[in-house]
């Protein structure tokens, strides 16, 4: 690669590091100018004083016609392209860093509620995990996570992002079906609860996979060990993007193989020994009581 060199950059999420190198084009300060998805995403991303790796996760040319591809180690997008796809891909490479660590990012909300420490999994649907959140903190529970909870292998929530919705979307990666996040706080509460935080690691009590719908009759069942891990693994690989576009056109670059799914697999099944409830609800405030009566 004979351009020059612009910028070379790392970034972390704990003992998770990343290494992105730009070539050519206009110089700049920093790889991406904003860090809000990514720690909306991730919790707690950060750019590191220096640079401590020795290769780069991600290269960047910004010279020459588009591309992106991946060779195993490596993703190297080519040309221009806009904020949004680059930090879509520094998400699902800092989260392939972090599962080599032993960090697990769930799609999942967590809170501290009546001495136990619950998770809300956004599994298959993602249909009620943020509004089960504000429910639990309204009624003195204390937030671990919203978007994103950070399991160990142990099973415990070692950090959470803090941001319950994310408010803006970065050029490129704009959804008009995504309704927009106020919404459903002034149908449920008129305004947003006041709640406080849950800064310590803890282990994961209970799982709850909600299905909020004004139609739904209130019901509550204990989950086999099959739709526990189904669920489980849908929001695991809710960050490798294997199933969205990166940008219009450009399918996301497949960085998953077999050997790496398999661990996700058996970490699966390690964390889903702890109790699993499916609790369907027509409100926030029924999802909750359902969930005092397993309490």
């Amino acid at each position: 690669m004979n351009a020059t060199l612009q910028l070379t950059e790392e970034m972390s999420a704990g003992a998770a590091r990343l290494r992105v190198d730009v070539y050519g084009g206009e110089p700049r300060e920093h790889v991406l100018d904003d860090l809000n998805f990514l720690n909306y995403r991730l919790a707690d991303v950060r750019i590191s004083p220096e640079v401590t790796l020795a290769e780069p996760d991600i290269v960047w040319n910004q010279d020459g016609e588009k591309a992106i591809s991946y060779d195993g180690h490596t993703m190297t997008f080519t040309g221009p392209w806009p904020a949004g796809p680059i930090q879509k891909v520094v998400v699902t490479m800092l989260a392939l860093r972090m599962e080599a660590v032993g960090l697990h990012p769930f799609h999942a909300a967590a809170v501290r509620y009546r001495g136990k420490t619950i998770v809300f999994l956004g599994g298959e649907s993602n249909h009620g995990k943020s509004m089960g959140l504000i429910e639990a903190g309204r009624r003195g529970g204390l937030q671990v996570a919203s978007e994103t909870s950070v399991i160990d292998e142990n099973g415990s929530v070692v950090r959470g992002s803090e941001e319950l919705f994310l408010t803006k979307r970065t050029e490129g990666t704009e959804r008009a079906d995504k309704a927009a996040p106020n919404k459903g706080v002034e149908k449920f509460w008129g305004e947003l609860p006041a709640w406080d935080f849950y800064t310590e690691p803890t282990n994961v009590d209970i799982v709850i996979v909600p299905a909020i719908d004004g139609n739904f009759d209130a019901s509550t069942g204990a989950m086999i060990p099959f739709e526990r891990q189904f669920q489980t693994l849908h929001s695991l690989q809710n960050y490798f993007l294997t199933n969205e576009l990166l940008a219009a056109g450009w399918p996301m670059p497949v960085v998953d193989n077999d050997l790496l799914r398999k661990a996700r697999a058996a970490f699966v099944e390690r964390f889903c020994e702890r109790p699993f409830y499916f609790i369907r609800a027509a409100t926030p405030q029924v999802l909750l009581d359902e969930v005092d009566k397993i309490l």
